[in-house]
C-alpha cells in the first residue's frame, strides 16, 4: 500500500483568518468515489457564500486554489494536492423551489436536487438523480444522462472568480456544448437555478425509480468508481470504441475496466491513482491504435502524480 505524502507544514499561517474551517494534509481519498488518492495541502470548508467570498479576495495571490464537490467524477492523483483545495458544504445546499423554478447552492448533490424537485411535483430534472455530484459542478461541466442535460434546464448561475468578484451567469454566458461549457476555470458556482414544469409526483417518482433501475443495471454503481471515464467523441461511443480495442475487463494492478459498462474504470481494492490513470491511458492507446480516434478524458483529474503518467495516446 502506498504510504500518503505530506505537504510541508507552513501555507497555513500565509491564509487570511476565516470562519469556515481550515485542515492542513486533509485526506481526501475516503471521501472521493474512487477511494484513492493524496492529501490536500490545505483543505478549506467555506461557512458561507460571505466567508468564500472574504477568503478569495484576502488569499495569497501565488496559491492554487481547486474546487471540488462530492468527487464522484474525480480522481485526486497519488502525491496530493498542492496549494487550498475548497470543498462546498452545508453552507452551500439549500434548495428552494418556487413555482416552475429550483434554486439550488453549489454544493448541493444532485440526487438532492431532484428529491426537491420531485417532493414539489416539478417534472423534468429527473435525470439529475442518475448523475453523481454536486449542481455547482453539473452546471460546470453540463452533466447529462438518461434523455436530459442541464443546459436544458439551466435558467442561471452565481459564480466568484478567484478574487472574489460575483458573477451572474444566463445560458448564453455558460457557452454550452456536449459535457462542456466555457465559463472560466476560476469561477465557483455558488448556485444555480433550473427550470422544470409541473407534474405529478407519482409519475415523477416512478420516472426516478426506473433511472435508479437502469442505471444499477448498466453501470457499475456497487464498486468503486469515477463514473463515465470518456466523453463519447462525435458520432461514436466511447464504450463501444473501447470495447471494440479489446479493452473491456483490461487490468492494471488493482484497477480494471469494468466488464459491465467498458466506459468505467473501477478499483477492484487497494489500487493507487496511477493505477487507475496509467489503465485510461492505455486504454486510450489501445483505441487510437485500433480506430485513430483519440478519447477525452471525461473525469476530472487533480493533483499531482507520485509517479510519472504515460504519455497520452494521440498527443
Amino acid at each position: 500500500m502506498m504510504t500518503a505524502p505530506k505537504f510541508p507544514q507552513g501555507l497555513i499561517d500565509r491564509l487570511p483568518p476565516v470562519k469556515g474551517d481550515y485542515t492542513a494534509n486533509a485526506p481526501l481519498a475516503k471521501s472521493t468515489w474512487f477511494r484513492v488518492g493524496g492529501p490536500a495541502e490545505i483543505l478549506y470548508r467555506p461557512k458561507d457564500i460571505d466567508d468564500l467570498t472574504a477568503f478569495l479576495a484576502a488569499k495569497p495571490g501565488d496559491v492554487p486554489v481547486t474546487v471540488i464537490g462530492v468527487a464522484s467524477n474525480l480522481l485526486v492523483r497519488d502525491g496530493g494536492v498542492p496549494g487550498v483545495v475548497i470543498r462546498l458544504a452545508d453552507g452551500f445546499s439549500d434548495i428552494a423551489v418556487d413555482g416552475d423554478y429550483l434554486r439550488a447552492g453549489g454544493g448541493a448533490s444532485n440526487l438532492k436536487v431532484a428529491n426537491a424537485a420531485r417532493d414539489a411535483g416539478l417534472a423534468g430534472l429527473e435525470f439529475l438523480s442518475g448523475i453523481p455530484g454536486s449542481i455547482g459542478g453539473s452546471a460546470r461541466m453540463n452533466a447529462g444522462a438518461f434523455g436530459g442535460e442541464v443546459s436544458g434546464v439551466f435558467v442561471s448561475a452565481t459564480a466568484l472568480d478567484g478574487h472574489g468578484d460575483l458573477h451572474h451567469a444566463d445560458p448564453a454566458a455558460m457557452g454550452y456544448g456536449y459535457r462542456h461549457s466555457t465559463a472560466p476555470e476560476d469561477w465557483i458556482f455558488v448556485d444555480v437555478a433550473l427550470r422544470g414544469e409541473a407534474g405529478d409526483r407519482a409519475a415523477i417518482a416512478a420516472r426516478m425509480n426506473e433511472i435508479k433501475s437502469m442505471r444499477d443495471a448498466s453501470q457499475p454503481s456497487k464498486t468503486p468508481t469515477g463514473g463515465s471515464t470518456f466523453i463519447n467523441p462525435p458520432g461514436h461511443k466511447a464504450w463501444e470504441l473501447i470495447d471494440k480495442a479489446g479493452c473491456r475487463g483490461l487490468t492494471r494492478a488493482a484497477a480494471r475496466v469494468s466488464e459491465k459498462h467498458c466506459n468505467f474504470l473501477i478499483n477492484t481494492g487497494g489500487a493507487t491513482a496511477a493505477d487507475i490513470e496509467g489503465l485510461g491511458e492505455e486504454v486510450r492507446r489501445r483505441v487510437f491504435d485500433s480506430t485513430g480516434i483519440s478519447l477525452d478524458w471525461e473525469i476530472r483529474r487533480i493533483g499531482v502524480p507520485a509517479t510519472p503518467i504515460v504519455k497520452e495516446a494521440g498527443k
